[in-house]
């Protein structure tokens, strides 16, 4: 029986389950490999890991707003545009600055690993600040609320504007998760540490890696995802695992710890046309579960599924079917033609 094909994107037009805040950029990728200063040309598209999350759950049927500050101009208009497009609700995005932030992807191949150059001080989001943004419209109906580490790395406005948004969401009664995304290219560990731990409180749901849960949350080695939740009262922490020295080919696993117990996904071995958003889709499927009451097996194997899934898709943004991630989590390949 043949899996249907990812439905067309919904578009929403008035308040959104689930409001993501961040920054979206221009993407442009080098094309068949070659490195920055040998590429021919370059291809165009938007993507950054608050918006991927939106995107992934617009495409699973939720209802999400995206919330930044974008220039009244034509390349603006295009992010909106493309936002739009892929169903996800744009009206709380402001308006104003100076440049969208840039980042150039060259793709790996082999032992030769992806490097991204970014292009983005003085983006019109990193100018965001405190009381730019009306809550109460932005979570009017909303039931949650999702961030990430990237953001207060932009700009101490941002970082004031990140407590800003996780106290007004908490007040509101909102469930509150966090994707760690470290990015060494914009702080270090030490800046990172300061600005994110005083913020945990807010946040229920938690996703980093093994190594940014112990140098930057400050997680006890070897036992983790308890020792986040023992300091912080997370509800849920997720980890993604990945093995292998290639980049064209990785081994993929994601971990979900709550209630006390550790459940762990089944493993896949992926051939990569694009590794990057691959943890956002792994958030915002993780999110979309969650939300829809599965179980910690079950969340955790449909969010590694999704995660999986958006290696195969080229961009920052996954396109895929509930029924295509379940069948994938179920065990179905792609080793045939559907027909």
């Amino acid at each position: 029986m043949s899996v249907p094909s990812a439905a067309p994107p919904l578009i929403f037009s008035h308040m959104s389950d689930v409001v993501c805040l961040g920054e979206i950029m221009l993407r442009l990728t080098t094309p068949l490999h070659h490195r920055l200063a040998d590429a021919p040309f370059l291809d165009l598209c938007f993507g950054g890991a608050e918006a991927n999350v939106a995107v992934q759950l617009a495409s699973l049927g939720r209802s999400a707003a995206f919330v930044s500050r974008l220039p009244s101009n034509e390349l603006g208009d295009r992010c909106v545009e493309a936002l739009r497009g892929r169903g996800v609700e744009t009206r709380h995005i402001l308006r104003g600055g100076a440049r969208v932030g840039t980042y150039f992807v060259s793709p790996g191949f082999g032992p030769r690993a992806t490097t991204v150059l970014y292009d983005r001080a003085h983006s019109a989001m990193s100018e965001a600040a405190v009381g730019d943004f009306d809550w109460d419209a932005v979570f009017a109906g909303a039931r949650w609320f999702h961030w990430s580490g990237i953001t207060p790395a932009l700009s101490a406005s941002c970082a004031q504007l990140s407590l800003e948004a996780c106290k007004e969401a908490k007040r509101r009664g909102l469930t509150v998760s966090f994707d760690l995304n470290f990015r060494s290219k914009l702080w270090s560990s030490s800046e990172a540490a300061a600005a994110l731990q005083p913020l945990m409180e807010w946040v229920d749901v938690c996703v980093c890696g093994a190594d940014e849960a112990v140098s930057i949350l400050g997680a006890s080695a070897g036992d983790e995802a308890a020792s986040l939740v023992q300091k912080y009262a997370f509800s849920h922490v997720a980890m993604t695992r990945r093995s292998g020295s290639d980049a064209h080919a990785t081994g993929w696993q994601a971990m979900l710890y709550t209630g006390g117990c550790t459940v762990f996904s089944r493993e896949y071995d992926l051939a990569i046309v694009d590794r990057i958003g691959t943890g956002d889709s792994f958030t915002g499927a993780l999110i979309f579960s969650l939300m829809r009451g599965d179980s910690p097996q079950q969340a955790v194997e449909f969010a590694a599924a999704a995660g999986a899934w958006k290696h195969t898709i080229p961009g920052d943004w996954n396109r895929a079917a509930v029924a295509e991630i379940e069948a994938l989590a179920a065990g179905q390949s792609g080793g045939s033609v559907q027909r």
